[in-house]
């Protein structure tokens, strides 16, 4: 069983690769199996099809991204900027499947564009609960301006233009 949990990690991992390089239209379930090392089949034994293996990457990607930022504890002064250093973290050590998830927005087939929208909402709610809870006035504020931060710097990695970025630390 464990072999098995392996190989299917594995292939998600490669899929990451392929989706962030290729894109959700230009990759195939072939050209993960050929990077995974396994046959297209056996890509299928575990994913029905490419909107299912996307999904799947997509939902490691914002687990990480929720449990990332459940763990983190600062006072409420230093809140988003530790969060905010939390998220570069895992931009940095995952940095394909964090662009994955900042760009599957643009995904029109329905039912991802559904998967897609409710792991958003998810990892929105998480960060209003956890302004909330630190005493953060206007929490939902607050947690929308942190979201749209995350977007700026996907953005500005995703083109290589820090200049974006430059603003006054806060």
């Amino acid at each position: 069983m464990v072999v098995r949990e392996d190989r299917k990690e594995q292939i998600m991992d490669k899929a990451v690769g392929i989706f962030a390089e290729l894109g959700y239209y230009k990759a195939t379930t072939a050209l993960v199996a050929k990077a995974a090392g396994v046959t297209q089949p056996y890509v299928f034994h575990f994913f029905k099809n490419k909107e299912e293996l996307f999904n799947a990457v997509i939902d490691r990607a914002v687990s990480r991204i929720y449990e990332t930022f459940s763990q983190v504890e600062a006072p409420a002064d230093q809140l988003t900027k530790t969060m905010g250093h939390a998220f570069m973290q895992i931009m940095y050590a995952h940095r394909d499947e964090i662009m994955l998830v900042m760009q599957s927005h643009a995904i029109s087939e329905p039912v991802i564009r559904e998967h897609v929208r409710e792991k958003h909402r998810i990892i929105h709610k998480s960060i209003i609960a956890k302004f909330e809870k630190a005493g953060i006035p206007n929490a939902e504020e607050a947690a929308s301006q942190f979201y749209g931060m995350g977007y700026l710097i996907t953005v500005s990695e995703v083109l290589d233009l820090p200049e974006l970025l430059c603003f006054k630390d806060q």
